[in-house]
C-alpha cells in the first residue's frame, strides 16, 4: 500500500465521507436491486446522498480504489462499490509505525 496516495484520497471531506458511509452501508442505503452489506452500494446511490454529479463522484470512487481503500465490482448495469476492511487496517499498521 502507498500511504501517500491513500492519505491523499483521504484528504478530501466527501471521499472521507463515501468511506464513512460505506462502513456500515445499512444505515446509510437502502436499495431494491442487491443486498448493500453483502452485494455492496450501487454507485446511483452514492451519487444521489452526496449530491454531486456522476463524473465527480466517479472521480473520487476512482481515487479511492486506485488507493486500494475500496473495491467496485460491475453487475450488468451497475456498478457497487464496498470498503475494503483489510487495506484499511494496513493503513493503520502503517500509520502507527510512523
Amino acid at each position: 500500500m502507498n500511504i501517500v496516495f491513500a492519505l491523499k484520497a483521504l484528504s478530501n471531506e466527501k471521499r472521507l465521507k463515501i468511506l464513512q458511509w460505506l462502513k456500515e452501508p445499512r444505515k446509510h442505503f437502502v436499495s431494491k436491486h442487491c443486498d448493500v452489506e453483502k452485494d455492496g452500494v450501487c454507485v446511483g446511490l452514492i451519487e444521489e446522498k452526496i449530491g454531486l454529479s456522476q463524473s465527480t463522484v466517479s472521480q473520487y470512487l476512482m481515487l479511492l480504489q486506485q488507493a486500494g481503500l475500496i473495491s467496485t465490482e460491475r453487475s450488468g448495469q451497475w456498478t457497487y462499490c464496498k470498503r475494503n476492511e483489510k487495506a484499511l487496517k494496513e493503513l493503520i499498521k502503517e500509520l502507527e509505525k510512523l
